[in-house]
């Protein structure tokens, strides 16, 4: 069975991003390792051995990445004012009445300290498909805490 991670239009691009940057400095990797290799014995070559070591890495990232777009299944966000992915929402903390905004994205595209918030942690499994207005628990491994959605942004 497939597993297709979710993430809004944004998040695909911008592993389109990253993969096009690393496509283009994959020459520049190259040529760092043929001149390596260039230096003469391999076996005591520290350069030839951390050109070889970053070049797989590399590609192993590429791979990686286009593996996440193989497998993506963007979510268009939909005007009906119930939290999704895409969508950013305003929350208040019950406890202490501090309030945070956060935009709901997928696992891939996960950044809490830049207000990125995935949809299958804790708090975001707790806000999807509510609306302004709903008081809602979260269920976290530190102990349940109550927030209330002030705003859903679309």
């Amino acid at each position: 069975m497939v597993y297709f991670q979710k993430m809004t239009p944004e998040g695909y691009k911008q592993i389109e991003d990253e993969i096009a940057a690393l496509k283009a400095d994959r020459p520049r990797r190259v040529q760092n390792l043929k001149e390596a290799r260039a230096l003469g014995d391999l076996s005591e070559n520290t350069e030839y051995s951390t050109a070889k070591r970053e070049l797989r890495h590399l590609d192993s990232r590429v791979r990686y990445l286009n593996k996440q777009l193989k497998y993506a299944e963007v979510i268009q966000t939909e005007k009906d004012g119930k939290v999704n992915l895409g969508k950013t929402v305003t929350i208040r903390y019950e406890e202490d009445g501090e309030e945070e905004s956060y935009k709901i994205v997928g696992r891939m595209e996960e950044a809490v300290l830049d207000g990125k918030l995935p949809f299958d942690c804790p708090m975001g499994r707790a806000l999807m498909h509510h609306k302004a207005g709903d008081t809602v628990t979260v269920e976290a491994p530190i102990g349940n805490y109550k927030i209330t959605i002030i705003d859903v942004d679309e």
